[in-house]
């Protein structure tokens, strides 16, 4: 099994580490992509190379996909590549963990509309106006969808995305 996790400069430091962590625990193959190969960093000064550039993912490789939140979506969000990955997971009804910020990738691939997801307060209004029935829960499962607010939630967001995994 392998994990796609992607993050991009300014993200929030735990939300892309424990996932990846988590998964790597798992023994998920897990690599990190965003917009090239190489260093990033985290809004709290942590580093971690990508292992890939979205451009280079060849989505079918993976079987699920981790969205990490704080500045990094804003950017994410803004790559059509990393766009055509996330309508791959959505298209293949893989699955899809996305925290904090994560769900503006969601967003802008146009992959929310009727979904069940929750997200950080400040974008709660940004996904209801793109279609997504919002409720203010640690962790909201829909299907291969898995959504949480920030970081005092991983924990709950941890067990549904490795959850999820086990249906695969």
């Amino acid at each position: 099994m392998k994990a796609l996790v992607f993050g991009a400069d300014g993200f929030e430091d735990l939300e892309l580490f424990y996932p990846y962590h988590r998964l790597k625990e798992e023994g998920i193959t897990t690599h990190v992509a965003s917009m090239k190969k190489g260093s990033i960093t985290g809004k709290h000064g942590y580093e971690i190379d990508a292992d890939i550039a979205f451009k280079d993912v060849n989505p079918a490789d993976y079987d699920i996909l981790v969205i990490s939140g704080g500045k990094g979506p804003e950017k994410m969000r803004l790559d059509k590549d990393a766009l055509e990955i996330v309508k791959h997971f959505f298209k293949e009804n893989k699955p899809v963990a996305a925290i904090c910020h994560g769900p503006q990738v969601l967003v802008s691939a146009g992959v929310i509309k009727g979904r069940k997801a929750t997200c950080w307060i400040g974008i709660r209004d940004d996904i209801i106006a793109a279609g997504a029935l919002y409720e203010d829960s640690e962790v909201v499962v829909d299907g291969n969808l898995v959504t949480s607010r920030n970081p005092s939630d991983l924990y709950a967001f941890g067990r549904e995305m490795i959850n999820v995994t086990k249906h695969l």
